[in-house]
């Protein structure tokens, strides 16, 4: 094979086979590794518990050890302990670990305390066991990122960073490395050749970023071996550039990234997937993909409970509705639903006419619709109460955006219409829950770095 015909395969993989080229998620060695030693950390722990208490070991303690391995590994998934998020603060991975162990605690305790007959005696190796077990978990995985960071700390491993576009997003991106030192990497500047802009919108201004030079500089560098990783992090509308840019790349050792800057989009629950090697990032999605079964199966053992212990202070502030003013105990307001569905929401009457429909008269303060208990009410949000009837019927959630009355879906705030849209558009069921600022999260969910999704775009030749 020629040098042209070599430089062609790493520009365009077609030239090497009929495959149409594929992106690979990035999975790391040493996550995998240490998922592995999660599993053995959590069964030696009970293997000592028990033995230093004195407890001979059984076939309970094996199921007990084999399924606490099964369940840790379910919830830590859950909690994407094992993914490539590595703005992870240290605070923050702690959580996440703490939260996985918790979930599987919590059903192990639940079926050893009701299933399984153990004695006293036995149950003291256990609560040892899920006491201390979470807290060497912590441990090991703080340890690694500890001594990583001292291994990348020399300057020898250090991997020397180029910053392709001084934007917003470059800046950010800085930021999270210089956050980060157990990724081992040191950004030498940044690259750009592009005019700075009064505002700042079109390229930070050389006061803001250090700026090493323009993109010829950039090659010149690679070349020479002064850069090791290239992050670009242009408008996604400088695709030609940046077509031209890795072509010319191709030539150099170093590993070109390329950053797409999605977060000029208005993002809701957005995630990042792949089909078949073609990454896909979805702008407004539901948080519930997954696990809407969960979803539901909490909102119905939730709702139902609330609903028997609630039953009996319901029945009074009914008859205190019934009692204060003429009308329905009642009022049910047609809403937008999952779907665009129109539902009827339950609440308490607070109002001394039960308006619906297209032409609606907005509450207003020291509105005299209102009645003196319904104000009391509306105060302590004890109107809401009978939207549990929603929940268990599954027209709403709990938690969720707050789903607005027809009449207003066209006038609310901008952000308020975006979640209206998610509900409208199947993403998302309402909730029951007045905040609707849960329901609305910029950070989307990718496996990345500090929640910038990254692509590698070219693994150069040597000379």
């Amino acid at each position: 094979m020629g040098s042209q015909q070599l430089r062609d395969a790493v520009i365009n993989p077609i030239a090497l086979t009929s495959q149409p080229p594929v992106i690979r998620l990035h999975h790391s060695k040493i996550l995998a590794l240490f998922r592995a030693l999660d599993s053995l950390l959590i069964a030696a722990i009970l293997w000592s518990c028990v033995t230093l208490l004195g407890i001979r070991w059984t076939n309970e303690h094996t199921i007990l050890g084999l399924s606490a391995i099964v369940l840790f590994g379910f919830f830590a998934e859950g909690n994407e302990v094992y993914y490539l998020w590595r703005g992870h603060s240290m605070g923050g991975l702690a959580n996440r670990l703490f939260s996985a162990w918790l979930g599987t605690a919590m059903a192990l305790l639940v079926a050893v305390l009701l299933i399984v007959p153990y004695t006293r005696d036995n149950l003291r190796p256990i609560f040892f066991w899920v006491a201390l077990t979470p807290a060497a978990i912590i441990s090991m995985h703080v340890a690694r990122r500890v001594f990583l960071a001292h291994v990348r700390a020399k300057p020898t491993e250090l991997r020397r960073v180029a910053i392709v576009g001084a934007t917003h997003l470059g800046q950010r991106l800085v930021k999270s490395m210089q956050g980060m030192p157990w990724l081992g990497y040191r950004v030498v500047g940044f690259y750009d050749d592009r005019v700075a802009a009064p505002d700042n919108e079109r390229r930070l201004a050389s006061d803001d970023v250090n700026i090493n030079g323009g993109l010829e500089q950039l090659y010149t560098d690679a070349h020479d071996g002064k850069v090791d990783i290239v992050f670009i992090t242009l408008p996604m509308r400088a695709e030609i550039r940046m077509r031209t840019m890795i072509e010319r790349l191709a030539d150099t050792t170093v590993s070109a990234y390329l950053i797409p800057d999605v977060f000029s989009f208005d993002l809701l629950h957005s995630r990042l997937t792949c089909l078949q090697g073609i990454p896909a990032l979805s702008i407004y999605d539901s948080p519930l993909v997954d696990n809407s079964w969960a979803k539901r199966a909490e909102d119905i053992v939730i709702g139902s409970a609330m609903l028997a212990m609630l039953a009996i202070p319901m029945a009074f502030i009914a008859l205190g509705v019934k009692l204060t003013s003429s009308g329905p105990v009642f009022f049910k307001q047609t809403r937008y639903g999952m779907g665009g569905e129109k539902i009827k929401v339950w609440k308490f009457r607070s109002m001394t006419v039960c308006e619906d429909g297209s032409n609606v008269s907005q509450a207003q303060r020291a509105d005299p619709r209102v009645t003196p208990f319904g104000n009391f009410l509306r105060k302590t949000s004890l109107d809401e109460l009978p939207q549990l009837f929603n929940v268990i019927s599954g027209s709403m959630s709990l938690v969720g955006p707050r789903p607005h009355a027809v009449r207003t879906t066209n006038i609310i705030a901008p952000r308020s219409r975006a979640i209206c849209c998610a509900i409208k558009s199947n993403r998302v069921l309402p909730g029951s829950r007045k905040s609707m600022a849960i329901a609305v999260r910029q950070k989307p969910s990718t496996k990345c770095l500090a929640g910038l999704p990254m692509t590698l775009t070219t693994f150069a030749i040597g000379h």
